[in-house]
């Protein structure tokens, strides 16, 4: 009884309080993720944005959040009521349980399993269930054109994102996360004599695939300007326009947790996860979260900035961008990336 104890019960109590706290840093992180994009935006267009509820606006999340869980939700009468409720949560599940395996510091993981990437590829490919049951249960043409819209724009990317992860795989050799932060502790720095630092990490040595992994993640979470799926202009909001208070919410919930997934992507394949910029021991004495975290929260800081500065794509221009301008180029970086590699005997 004591080995069973030990061997199952145990472990499974550590993991599930840790996949808890994760959850709640994360929810909290997000709130102020949200709460930052709204003042980013603000600052840009020279106003200024959520000031009022706690100092400097910092509650505002918070508040929305009570307006959310305390509203009446609205369920259209000609709706499939149990897949109408059943959309938010699907997005919102899949969305958090991707960062089951992504390291936030060394051995900070819930699962560090060997396959970790192919989790992250696989759980995030499931999320356009959720918007397909949204549009779909919604039963009405603009809900339902926006989820179509939605899923072949995230089935467009993903060949991109897959092919950009692809070149990072060949130069690590590895599945899991965590070896491919520890594989950017050596890279062309390096190599010319340098000190480790953030010349090494491989936003460097694969700065084309770096900025179509970017440009990629933006349409892959619809984010501006291929936000095309819920465009004031076009379909008023996409495949949530006909959903309300906590529905809406876990909906825009699981939107901004996949954004902060590939704001976590975009650091550890490319900026050296926890990696300190420069190997010296004052930036050594930094924790690793904290680098992650400014890494990821400048990669945040882009994504809202292109919010600022690019106009919406047309969907022709979008779709063209992804099948005959990435697909090529990221495919080509494969075979140029592996014929380097093979060549040089670096990999």
């Amino acid at each position: 009884m004591d080995s069973f104890f030990s061997i199952y019960v145990w472990p499974g109590l550590i993991m599930v309080a840790q996949s808890l706290l994760l959850l709640v840093c994360l929810l909290v992180f997000i709130a102020y993720i949200l709460l930052a994009d709204r003042k980013i935006w603000a600052a840009v267009q020279l106003r200024r944005g959520p000031n009022v509820v706690g100092p400097f606006g910092l509650f505002q999340s918070f508040a929305d959040l009570l307006k959310f869980v305390f509203k009446e939700p609205i369920i259209p009468a000609g709706a499939n009521k149990s897949v109408f409720l059943l959309a938010p949560l699907v997005s919102v599940t899949l969305a958090l349980a991707t960062w089951a395996v992504i390291p936030l510091n060394e051995n900070w993981v819930i699962a560090n399993i060997n396959v970790g990437i192919l989790y992250v590829f696989a759980i995030s490919s499931l999320e356009v269930y959720g918007i397909i049951m949204s549009g779909w249960a919604s039963n009405s043409k603009y809900p339902f054109l926006g989820a179509l819209r939605s899923a072949a724009q995230m089935v467009s990317y993903e060949v991109s994102i897959g092919f950009v992860i692809v070149t990072v795989l060949l130069c690590v050799g590895s599945l899991n996360l965590s070896d491919i932060v520890y594989a950017q502790k050596d890279g062309l720095g390096t190599m010319v004599g340098l000190p480790n630092s953030f010349l090494d990490w491989h936003w460097l040595s694969l700065f084309p695939m770096f900025v179509i992994f970017f440009i990629s993640g933006l349409a892959e979470t619809n984010r501006p300007p291929f936000d095309l799926p819920e465009a004031e202009s076009e379909l008023v909001a996409g495949y949530m326009v006909e959903y309300s208070s906590a529905p809406y919410m876990m909906l825009m919930l699981g939107e901004y947790a996949a954004i902060l997934l590939i704001c976590s992507l975009t650091t550890i394949l490319f900026l050296g996860g926890w990696l300190p910029p420069l190997d010296i021991a004052v930036l050594n004495w930094v924790p690793g979260i904290i680098w992650f975290v400014l890494k990821g929260s400048f990669v945040f800081f882009l994504f809202a900035m292109v919010k600022a500065f690019v106009p919406r794509y047309r969907y022709d221009q979008l779709m063209r961008l992804g099948w005959k301008v990435f697909l090529p180029l990221s495919l080509a970086m494969v075979i140029i990336t592996a014929f380097v590699l093979k060549l040089t005997g670096w990999a």
